[in-house]
């Protein structure tokens, strides 16, 4: 009887799949039952072999003996993976396994963590490819009916082996480089590197900052109010009060627009965790814990995405969600909604995963038994899914101008027409005990040219405020468009790193003690300074990773040569 090989990248996500196609009795290091084996990765289980395993001398770092530049590529198995990796071999090695399912995640660094496996294992069976969004037993079973040949993924593992191998090659030798030319531990990272200079810089740009004064005069009529321009010095500021108090000021001109604000797109991981940060004050890397954690649970579909759309087929599903989670949701009681789901279809904006949504598992089971932060994190895609799909904002703005004293002053107002997926949005703030940024809208009373006023008039100071430091939500935007102004338009990875990586490049810059945590703000260390300022330009520039990534996705893409 042969059987057939499913092999996962972590135990949860192995037990989910057993559990569906009929592998229900636990074995040693995996599962087995209805003619399938299915055990697990623990993340990367073979990675390259450190320096010195290639020549004894390497155990020393020295000037003379770079660069190390490796050839062939030897692989190692770490000591604490050793026994995982065994249980797959002889599993691989099996006479009666006659082919293979690759089922580890379904991306770039899923593809290299099996198929590193599979050829130090020595194994040649066919392989097949199991490439889901979601965890729930519906789309294990489609996607079981729908295996592709692991060969037209040959492309995507390329271009993860170049990753793999730029980042030992930079990590490797710069480290030593500028290590034994500074005689300290100064670790230096193809992404980690230009991402520290960000914070540097911006650092810098704060203790460069010389605070300026300016002042406003307002002048005032009953309910109307309407600002000068800035005045640098006190002395004009007062002069221009005195001609105004007691004045006459004439409305010079009104100028009404209307304005529409369209639905936000679906969260992509990088959304999400920016967000989060914002409302929650969750790091990077807790956001992605939670929705692993939500992902294996069946609750949330793949996070690792970089997609803000769904394939054109999901549409039925997705008119299906909304109508439930308005039953579902505290904050969508007695809402009334119209929803128009076809402006978050594209199947041409979406490449390995369709952007993040609750699933229909999530519909039946509710928030029941989910950790706080699982709960918010849920509460964010949903409400975030019912916002995409409701109507576009509409609402008018008006500024008038008036002359006084041969002086101009600019009013302001906003009016509300349509609330559209706004309503939504502070719906879901309201419920939040975070800082609720509540829009005020500001009336203006019924205002014709060349009428007139007496009015009051007032004067307030004002300071120039300094740029920011960094947020997690702040940084994770930079990373995103990092190096974009040296790219081409159509380039499609701009940034530092991916969204399945940001979050690990910024723990690692706070554990080596580069950067730490202020609150929600994050500011480089002493040695984090002095780092940055040693190194080459070609090292903290973004634009070298930006070029990179963007070659990787050719790569991926079947574009571009890795060998190359």
């Amino acid at each position: 009887m042969s059987v057939q090989l499913v092999i996962a990248e972590k135990p949860s996500v192995a037990r989910s799949i057993a559990a569906v196609i009929g592998a229900a009795e636990k074995q040693n290091g995996y599962w087995q039952g209805g003619g399938y084996l299915v055990s697990w990765c623990i993340g990367h289980l073979v990675s390259f072999a450190e320096a010195g395993q290639y020549d004894e001398k390497y155990c020393k770092w020295r000037y003379e003996d770079l660069p190390i530049l490796p050839q062939p590529w030897q692989f190692i198995v770490p000591d604490e993976k050793k026994q995982q990796f065994e249980v797959l071999r002889a599993l691989l090695n099996r006479p009666d396994v006659d082919s293979v399912t690759a089922a580890t995640d379904a991306g770039r660094e899923g593809e290299l963590i099996f198929r590193f496996v599979y050829q130090m294992a020595g194994c040649t069976k066919p392989v097949k490819r199991l490439w889901v969004s979601s965890m729930e037993d519906a789309a294990i079973r489609e996607g079981f009916a729908n295996l592709r040949p692991d060969s037209d993924y040959d492309a995507l593992y390329q271009s993860a082996l170049c990753r793999a191998k730029a980042d030992w090659l930079v990590g490797i030798n710069a480290t030593r480089l500028f290590s034994v030319l500074y005689h300290k531990t100064l670790t230096v990272g193809r992404v980690q590197t230009p991402t520290l200079k960000m914070l540097v810089d911006r650092d810098a740009k704060i203790l460069r900052f010389q605070k300026g004064k300016y002042y406003t005069v307002g002048i005032q009529s009953d309910s109307l109010k309407a600002d000068s321009e800035r005045i640098p010095d006190a002395e004009t500021a007062n002069s221009l009060k005195e001609k105004c108090t007691g004045a006459v000021a004439v409305c010079t001109s009104v100028k009404r627009e209307k304005k529409t604000e369209q639905p936000p797109k679906l969260y992509d991981l990088t959304t999400l965790q920016r967000e989060a940060n914002r409302l929650f004050g969750f790091t990077a890397k807790q956001t992605l814990d939670y929705a692993q954690q939500l992902y294996e649970k069946k609750l949330l579909t793949y996070p690792r995405t970089d997609s803000q759309y769904l394939t054109e087929d999901m549409g039925q599903t997705a008119q299906h969600l909304v109508s439930d989670l308005l039953g579902l949701l505290p904050f969508t009681q007695g809402l009334a909604l119209t929803p128009d789901v076809d402006r978050v279809l594209n199947s041409k904006k979406v490449s390995d995963h369709h952007a993040i949504i609750p699933t229909s598992e999530f519909v039946k089971q509710g928030f029941t038994g989910l950790a706080e932060s699982e709960c918010k994190l849920m509460n964010l895609v949903c409400s975030k899914l019912l916002c995409a799909i409701a109507a576009p904002h509409e609402y008018e703005t008006v500024t008038a101008v008036f002359s006084c004293a041969g002086n101009e002053f600019t009013a302001n107002g906003k009016a509300m027409l349509v609330p559209g997926w706004k309503e939504i949005d502070q719906r879901f703030r309201s419920t939040l005990k975070a800082d609720n940024e509540e829009e005020v809208l500001n009336s203006l009373p019924e205002l014709t040219e060349g009428q007139s006023f007496s009015v009051a008039a007032d004067i307030s100071e004002h300071f120039t405020s300094p740029p920011k430091a960094y947020t997690e939500d702040t940084l994770l935007s930079a990373m995103e468009r990092a190096g974009a102004e040296d790219m081409p338009k159509d380039a499609e990875r701009k940034g530092l790193g991916t969204p399945a990586t940001r979050a690990a490049i910024l723990e690692k810059l706070v554990q080596m003690g580069f950067v730490q945590r202020k609150g929600k703000q994050l500011v480089p260390t002493k040695d984090g300074i002095n780092l940055a300022v040693v190194l080459p330009e070609s090292l903290t520039s973004p634009a070298l990773t930006a070029e990179w990534e963007n070659r990787l996705t050719e790569i991926a893409k079947g574009n571009a040569d890795a060998d190359e």
